[in-house]
């Protein structure tokens, strides 16, 4: 992040904030559309679902689950780039029980034992782990018991194992944060701050997971 964390890419600004969603589809040859689509019909959100997006950007996550929501549902997203939160109040203008608030997801939250599902996607993994454990200290406290945590980032694998010309395109668009993360034993870290219940979903040749975890205490 600029002022914390230099070396992390996952808080953008100027030209890739403006064209973000635009890059991403880029990037991922136009997969990523479809991938979202289908993770967030797993996270099987129901109409009165509270809903809790950790580094919420452009909106474009947060106006597909709310369609699935009805009046009595409500998401809250949380960014800290004012750029994507302008541009997530504009995409999700036509939705009465969506609202950004600006704010950094990896310090102290208000929030507890609210939400029934707390997400959060491709930002996990640009974070020292120290910030890494807070942001899964705030999802924990969020969630009402048996909430329901959703991580969609890396899969765990060791990089010096995937095809060359992944490793090449991991290596130079990646933050040095990433490089840890996906080596890391994820359900063993929740599971310590209280989490269980996990189930996984794969894409990208199962490189990228949707990953759930349960608030059991």
């Amino acid at each position: 992040m600029c002022a914390y964390y230099p070396e992390s890419k996952v808080e953008v600004s100027g030209f890739m904030a403006k064209h973000y969603d635009l890059l991403l589809d880029m990037t991922t040859f136009g997969r990523y559309s479809s991938m979202i689509h289908k993770a967030i019909r797993l996270m099987e959100i129901r109409p009165a679902d509270k809903i809790l997006d950790l580094g919420a950007g452009t909106g474009r996550n947060a106006c597909l689950m709310a369609r699935y929501l009805l009046p009595g549902g409500e998401l809250i997203g949380i960014d800290i780039s004012k750029e994507m939160i302008s541009q997530f109040r504009k995409n999700c203008a036509n939705f009465s029980n969506i609202k950004v608030i600006n704010a950094r997801v990896e310090q102290d939250l208000t929030y507890e034992s609210y939400f029934d599902k707390v997400f959060i996607s491709f930002v996990l993994h640009g974070f020292p782990q120290k910030a890494r454990n807070h942001i899964i200290g705030n999802a924990f406290k969020a969630l009402e018991k048996g909430g329901e945590f959703f991580i969609l980032d890396y899969n765990e694998f060791l990089l010096n194992e995937i095809p060359f010309y992944l490793r090449i395109a991991f290596k130079h668009i990646e933050c040095v944060y990433a490089f840890d993360f996906i080596e890391r034993e994820w359900k063993k870290i929740l599971r310590l701050q209280g989490f269980n219940d996990f189930r996984e979903h794969l894409f990208f040749s199962n490189y990228i997971r949707l990953l759930k975890a349960v608030k059991v205490l």
